[in-house]
């Protein structure tokens, strides 16, 4: 027998970040939405955990045991009493080291075909308590739509979407460490007083109404400058997706995936033609959000 979930990409529309905590964590008011690219995680049945990938940058994602999608059975297995005796298959279609949470997903994925598999009974505040301990994206892969993410991004509250919302995204051609953006962001606020993170409210209600207008005017990512200060080709990136229309453009999540807000289908396509031309990206994708999280499509 096997199960297998489809689990979305993730674009951040507002990432306000606070200072470093003793933990080394930051606060965040993250705003998450989720977004039309997907892996899918195919659970089996089989005599040990053993993990495959395939699909674009399939070559950068461990086979091991360090993979958040093994730890996630691992970890659902712990709970449960269950020997983790499954195979993972991930076909992957989220940007790898992307700043799109595709391992987080593939984590939610793993866990929600796992459970399917083994027949647990795992109630959903069961499965995101242990989403939370696999990393503070999880939860909201397995959840997925809209949702303001406080503490470290693991305490969510689900949030109104008042309509669909076209995007570009390009990814770089090469990959960003998130603890070294956050590390880089740490330098870069030496010395200065970092606010407390705060959802915005003028975003929020973009989001609730649908108007894509209002809600271009309002995403932000703290880590941007970070991003940039580590990959500062991205600047080349951005700067030809506003040329070429986009209503905003904002690196997503630590990146090096850039994230462009369009006015429609029509805009979309002719921001990715031109984010292509423009030869500043590896690849360039258009889709819409929100989307629903892990949902279980075979099995």
């Amino acid at each position: 027998m096997s199960v297998t979930v489809r689990v979305p990409a993730k674009v951040n529309v507002q990432l306000a970040v606070g200072a470093a905590r003793p933990d080394g964590f930051h606060d965040l008011a993250n705003v998450f939405l989720a977004v039309g690219l997907h892996d899918d995680v195919t659970a089996t049945a089989a005599d040990e955990l053993t993990l495959t990938c395939e699909g674009p940058g399939a070559d950068q994602v461990p086979l091991d045991r360090t993979n958040l999608a093994a730890r996630a059975a691992i970890a659902l297995g712990e709970r449960y009493g269950i020997e983790p005796r499954v195979h993972l298959h991930i076909d992957k279609d989220i940007p790898v080291a992307g700043g799109m949470a595709g391992g987080s997903a593939d984590a939610a994925g793993a866990l929600v075909a796992c459970d399917a598999l083994w027949g647990t009974g795992a109630t959903r505040d069961e499965l995101l308590e242990i989403c939370a301990e696999l990393g503070s994206d999880v939860p909201f892969s397995l959840v997925g739509g809209a949702a303001l993410g406080t503490g470290r991004g693991e305490k969510l509250q689900l949030l109104d979407v008042g309509g669909e919302f076209w995007w570009v995204f390009a990814a770089a051609d090469g990959g960003l460490s998130t603890p070294a953006v956050y590390g880089e962001f740490d330098r870069l606020a030496e010395g200065r007083a970092i606010p407390e993170p705060e959802a915005s409210p003028a975003l929020l209600d973009a989001l609730r109404s649908g108007d894509t207008t209002a809600l271009a005017a309002t995403l932000t990512n703290d880590l941007q400058p970070a991003a940039l200060s580590l990959f500062p080709a991205l600047k080349d990136t951005l700067d030809a997706g506003a040329a070429a229309g986009a209503l905003a453009g904002l690196v997503s999540g630590s990146g090096p995936t850039t994230a462009y807000l369009c006015a429609d289908e029509a805009s979309a396509q002719a921001v990715a033609a031109a984010l292509t031309a423009s030869g500043t990206c590896r690849s360039v994708r258009v889709t819409t959000s929100p989307a629903p999280g892990a949902t279980v499509v075979q099995g």
